[in-house]
């Protein structure tokens, strides 16, 4: 059929998949080389550890890992990056932390400040935003996966501070110094979390009942995140059945 090859729909598909891919090491390479600052051996150093999990999460090769964190602790020549968490609104008053590593903070910001512009939100003032969320460590176990009894049991001689049920997982919250133990303890129990990262997290969340407006927030922390240099976007957005119905739109 002339006009129609599903070869070339592939290489299509093939090709952005690459890019993003791409794009997605990138990020996770920067990361690694923020967190090897604090030494080489991810098992003296928890954020170089974390920062390789979430790499091979995604698959990146050993080699790539291997090479941001010699550039990370300086053992070979590389770009200075540095790590920064900017405040800002988006639409509805919502509060956005933008965790961003990057090798040019006077392109970085500029950039942002064009996206969040776009988008109807803008920079806060230190500490406008910040004072709103707690770093914490959020693990995800299939309900599947084990009894709500033995989680619970489990989770919290490891140091967990909670756990709640939400849809067909278990969610775990911990403080970051015991994020580690906790994830060692499923491990040991042979108990695979569906996520495992170091997140902030809002004390109140914001609920917003427009849905033009909560698509509007959604659309911006999504054009955030794709930019290259910005490695998370939290928001106390809060995330009802129907704000995850228009992720999905």
């Amino acid at each position: 059929m002339a006009g129609h090859s599903h070869a070339a729909n592939i290489a299509v598909r093939k090709g952005k998949q690459d890019r993003l891919r791409a794009k997605v090491f990138s990020k996770l390479s920067k990361n690694i080389m923020v967190a090897a600052r604090g030494g080489p051996d991810p098992s003296f150093n928890f954020a170089l550890r974390h920062a390789v999990d979430l790499a091979r999460a995604q698959s990146m090769p050993n080699d790539k890992i291997d090479h941001a964190i010699k550039k990370g602790a300086g053992l070979i020549e590389g770009i200075q990056v540095s790590e920064i968490t900017y405040e800002a609104y988006a639409p509805g008053g919502v509060g956005l932390l933008i965790e961003v590593v990057t090798d040019n903070p006077n392109r970085t910001r500029p950039e942002l400040n064009t996206i969040l512009e776009k988008g109807g939100g803008r920079f806060g003032a230190a500490n406008s935003v910040g004072w709103m969320f707690k770093r914490r460590g959020l693990l995800a176990v299939k309900t599947s996966a084990a009894t709500e009894d033995t989680l619970m049991d489990l989770i919290l001689n490891a140091g967990a501070d909670d756990m709640s049920q939400s849809g067909d997982v278990f969610e775990i919250l911990t403080a970051p110094e015991s994020f580690d133990a906790v994830k060692k303890a499923l491990a040991e129990a042979k108990i695979e979390p569906t996520m495992a990262e170091m997140k902030y997290l809002a004390d109140n969340e914001i609920d917003v009942e427009d849905d033009e407006t909560a698509k509007k927030i959604l659309d911006l922390i999504s054009n955030l995140d794709d930019h290259d240099d910005v490695n998370a976007v939290h928001s106390n957005l809060k995330f009802t059945e129907k704000v995850i119905e228009l992720t999905k739109a």
